[in-house]
């Protein structure tokens, strides 16, 4: 049963929240959610809850979402053969249908759904759904360590971004819409491309100017060579990290993506723990915050 003490608890929270609330009334979040997070319902219904509490108080987020993991579980039931090359999935033409059939017909409508029953109004949309992200075949550079040799990886039909239309975003962003991005895009050809959720949530930080880029993950967040919790960056000691090799593994990738954010237009990006429960509340209505924040300050 409630008590008078955990009702003043709840009270000083919410006063403690509100500076923070008029202070990003009108600003446009980018989240991208995927990881554990994603693979959990109680984890998904919580950051939809919190998705929807963003909205209510005047702040606009944008959430892309991956998908991974069921993408190989989809793939693994149809039995086609899947690899990774660098952390990114070899996508031939039979898989990249799987990718969009999971990732636009599945998980998107099921995180735009939870958010809806969380009380939002979602609309789930891909990269392909008005011209939203137009891509280029991604082009990536490898040096064979035993010949020093540098080849290019054909990865089949994995893209980048190279064009965002910030404008239907920002349409959405003036209504009610709360817009969920799937990670697909085309070319000017119409070709489609599997694209990662990470760097699909930069593109479209930086193309938005938005106030934040958040990165939920498996992690607490950007850790220094002693195993500890970095709470703020700047974009020139983030660079460090990753030519020191402090940053390893799928860290390298997200640390990329906040550079190219922050340096495209986006204020700042956080890399958080998208296991905690409410983790989006801790980092924008506490004064402590939660995980690593990357400033788009020198």
């Amino acid at each position: 049963m409630a008590t008078l003490e955990s009702w003043t608890r709840t009270a000083q929270t919410l006063a403690e929240a509100l500076p923070y609330m008029r202070r990003f009334a009108g600003h446009t979040f980018v989240i991208k959610f995927g990881g554990h997070a994603m693979g959990e319902e109680d984890l998904t219904d919580l950051f939809a809850q919190d998705i929807v509490l963003l909205k209510q108080v005047g702040i606009h987020p944008v959430v892309v979402h991956g998908g991974g993991p069921q993408i190989s579980q989809m793939l693994e039931r149809l039995k086609i053969k899947s690899s990774f090359v660098e952390g990114l999935r070899v996508t031939d033409r039979a898989t990249v249908e799987i990718v969009e059939m999971v990732l636009s017909g599945s998980i998107n409508k099921q995180i735009a759904m939870a958010i809806t029953h969380a009380g939002g109004r979602a609309l789930g949309l891909s990269g392909k759904d008005g011209d939203l992200i137009e891509a280029r075949k991604l082009k990536r550079k490898v040096r064979d360590p035993e010949s020093n040799i540098e080849r290019v990886l054909d990865l089949g039909f994995v893209g980048e971004p190279v064009r965002i239309n910030a404008e239907l975003l920002q349409t959405l962003a003036r209504s009610e819409v709360i817009p969920v991005v799937a990670p697909i895009g085309t070319d000017a050809k119409g070709t489609t491309y599997n694209i990662n959720a990470d760097t699909v949530a930069g593109a479209v930080a930086g193309a938005l100017k938005a106030s934040k880029l958040v990165l939920l993950t498996d992690v607490e967040g950007v850790l220094d060579k002693r195993k500890k919790l970095i709470k703020a960056l700047t974009p020139r000691a983030a660079a460090k990290l990753l030519k020191d090799r402090t940053a390893t593994g799928g860290m390298i990738p997200k640390l990329e993506t906040c550079l190219a954010a922050v340096a495209s237009g986006a204020q700042a990006a956080h890399i958080l723990d998208g296991r905690i429960p409410h983790v989006l509340l801790l980092e924008v209505f506490t004064a402590h915050g939660v995980g690593t924040m990357i400033t788009a300050r020198r």
